[in-house]
């Protein structure tokens, strides 16, 4: 079994297809005791802002403090975006993820991010030449210390290991949503435990319900007396990856948050990574 290898969270909260219920549902996290929030400079399917406001008010409240969270951010291509740019499409590519990354900070009310992603490679296959100048230019982030790791989303084993290559500053994260039909993304989680770069799945639920209603896993979930969302997130994390969980339900999310409680053993485990097998 293996855990977080970059020191941080083991929960985070993801704010995406929240829009105006942001703010509220990432108070509602907070108070809930999440700690690391994700989010994104992406007004198509993120409301970053609304992260924002949610921390200046837990601020002021006395719910956190800015050094008890982790925030993560992304910067996003032009294909991925809608028509609200957070920078100007005509300038060139670096100068586009030094704007992004300023209205972040401005947005999360911050001077430093924990976690700066590429939202996905400029395209599905291969790396191109921006994807080269954008990596420069977060390892420029990091290095100046706006940044403290800097990481990616939405790739590919083949584009992971191309920027790994390339990367003076080397990936600390990759964000993926994860499949139980590839084993979890099983190869490059084996790439991330081998590299020293922290795997976080998102959609671990709905990405796979045709398999969590499986008989094998309710009678696992009921054996270790808890939910099967909760089986889920425990297995995550003790196979290495950080889960995040985006649920709108505060009793949901409670729940989420108590899976490090429940022991799972390797055979469970075993039963869990292969459950797209299941007869």
């Amino acid at each position: 079994m293996s855990s977080s290898l970059v020191p941080g969270p083991r929960f985070m909260y993801g704010t995406a297809w929240k829009d105006q219920q942001t703010k509220d549902l990432t108070l509602m996290a907070l108070k809930a005791g999440c700690r690391a929030i994700d989010t994104a400079n992406q007004r198509k399917h993120y409301f970053e802002a609304g992260v924002g406001e949610a921390l200046c008010e837990a601020y002021e409240t006395n719910l956190v403090r800015r050094e008890d969270l982790f925030l993560q951010t992304k910067f996003t291509y032009q294909r991925g975006q809608d028509h609200r740019l957070p920078y100007d499409p005509t300038k060139p590519i670096d100068v586009q993820v030094e704007q992004s990354f300023a209205s972040s900070l401005e947005h999360l009310r911050t001077d430093l991010i924990d976690s700066y992603v590429l939202h996905g490679p400029a395209s599905g296959y291969g790396l191109s030449a921006d994807d080269h100048i954008v990596w420069r230019t977060m390892e420029s982030l990091h290095k100046r210390n706006c940044v403290r790791f800097i990481g990616l989303s939405n790739v590919s084993l083949a584009q992971l290991k191309g920027f790994y290559e390339f990367a003076s500053v080397k990936p600390s994260f990759v964000q993926n949503r994860c499949y139980a039909s590839t084993k979890w993304d099983y190869d490059i989680r084996q790439f991330c435990r081998d590299n020293n770069i922290t795997y976080q799945g998102f959609s671990l639920l709905t990405a796979n319900i045709e398999y969590l209603g499986h008989p094998a896993v309710k009678a696992l979930a009921e054996a270790k007396h808890c939910t099967i969302a909760q089986l889920v997130f425990r297995f995550s994390q003790l196979v290495g990856m950080l889960p995040l969980t985006g649920t709108t339900n505060a009793k949901h999310l409670a729940s989420d948050l108590n899976a490090a409680t429940i022991d799972l053993e390797e055979g469970d485990l075993h039963l869990m990574e292969n459950i797209a097998w299941l007869a």
